[in-house]
């Protein structure tokens, strides 16, 4: 939530009929009808009727000027409008764990190991019996 708080309207691009949100590197495509949607979105955006918003480039500006909506105002918004915050990051947690030892996962997310290590477990991940080391010699 964190990330997406902080999307500009600079990472949404519309490039040869595509979608594209930059969310890293390279740009993700926004898949129908939530391209169409996030275009009508860009124009009328909320927080910019405002005499200390008018220009803000903040996908989701927030009340105060020149500062992004915070995450705790943002979740609700998209859990009414129909997008489960919480469930999503866990699944993918979940399947990132299952790619990864839980520790690393847990350095690269900022989250504590025993959090991951847990999701690992009940994914059935078997990265626990993960040795690092070179096993060439």
């Amino acid at each position: 939530m964190t990330r997406i708080s902080r999307l500009s309207t600079d990472d949404v691009q519309h490039e040869d009929g595509n979608v594209l949100v930059r969310l890293g590197d390279p740009s993700s495509t926004v898949p129908a009808p939530f391209d169409r949607m996030l275009l009508d979105y860009l124009g009328p955006r909320p927080n910019t009727r405002t005499a200390t918003n008018p220009e803000a480039r903040w996908l989701f500006p927030g009340r105060r000027a020149e500062q992004p909506m915070t995450p705790e105002a943002l979740a609700p918004r998209l859990r009414n409008l129909g997008f489960p915050t919480r469930p999503g990051r866990t699944v993918a947690i979940r399947q990132l764990v299952l790619q990864a030892p839980a520790p690393v996962i847990a350095r690269m997310l900022g989250y504590n190991d025993d959090h991951t290590t847990r999701i690992a477990e009940e994914a059935g991940g078997t990265w626990r019996h993960y040795a690092p080391d070179d096993h060439w010699r």
